[in-house]
């Protein structure tokens, strides 16, 4: 059994949690990158004997729409999946449920799920230094759980539910779009490495706010620290969700 790694990553959290249960399952490893635009995932075909972690972070309770795109092209082949949910500490709604389904639809057979927690990609005040130990012994106590189930060949249980709702919640917009401040020395990276080819290399320091999804990588890998949102906007939604936000949520297995 190989393990295969897919994956939407923008700023590392969602990545960690997946590298944390890719390891407590101890067999090879490859990866799938959903974050790499120049990716054609039509033709990616999966072995039925794979396991595939599909590791994805929730964006206002929701899948966000370019991972869930680029994932239904991928052909799962029948193979077994755990599905994982990353979440800022705040609620992942129906993100969970949809990714269930999205997997289905793929052709991937889903076996467990996992809620986990990283740092919040925007307000970096809530979940700070997440996952942490705690996470990961939670989480490899899952891996391990996975593993049971899989040499137990009780792969083939009743289906299992998982929390959220059909019609799922409605996808909010990008909202906040990362500028270049006067540090910004047009070297070209955050162009280069943009989900969703915002950035264009021509005007580096303005993306198009119809494509951009908020994700912050550019904000993340920028060299010189140069892209910047609204500190006010930030400020703000920081507030709204501080109750929600404040009290440190538990990693989830559905199996």
């Amino acid at each position: 059994m190989k393990v295969v790694q897919i994956v939407f990553s923008p700023t590392g959290g969602t990545g960690k949690v997946a590298e944390i249960i890719t390891k407590a399952l101890g067999k090879p490893a490859a990866k799938i990158d959903l974050s790499d635009a120049e990716t054609d995932f039509s033709l990616l075909r999966l072995a039925t004997d794979d396991l595939a972690i599909i590791a994805i972070p929730s964006y206002g309770g929701r899948v966000p729409a370019l991972a869930a795109e680029r994932l239904t092209k991928i052909n799962g082949n029948h193979a077994q999946c755990v599905i994982v949910c990353v979440y800022g500490n705040r609620a992942y709604e129906d993100t969970l449920l949809e990714l269930k389904d999205l997997a289905e639809q793929s052709n991937f057979k889903v076996i467990a799920a996992i809620s986990a927690i990283a740092e919040h990609s925007i307000m970096h005040q809530y979940a700070t230094g997440r996952p942490d130990q705690k996470d990961e012994d939670v989480l490899c106590s899952f891996a391990a759980k996975v593993l049971e189930k899989i040499e137990s060949c009780n792969t083939d249980m009743p289906e299992f539910q998982v929390p959220g709702n059909r019609p799922y919640r409605k996808a909010g917009g990008g909202g906040l779009v990362p500028k270049a401040t006067d540090q910004c020395v047009s070297c070209g990276l955050c162009a280069e490495t943009c989900p969703a080819q915002a950035i264009s290399k021509e005007n580096i320091k303005c993306a198009d706010s119809k494509k951009c999804i908020s994700c912050m990588r550019c904000v993340v890998q920028c060299p010189q620290s140069a892209r910047k949102v609204n500190g006010a906007m930030v400020l703000a939604a920081a507030l709204a969700l501080k109750k929600a936000c404040s009290e440190r949520k538990d990693n989830e297995l559905y199996i």
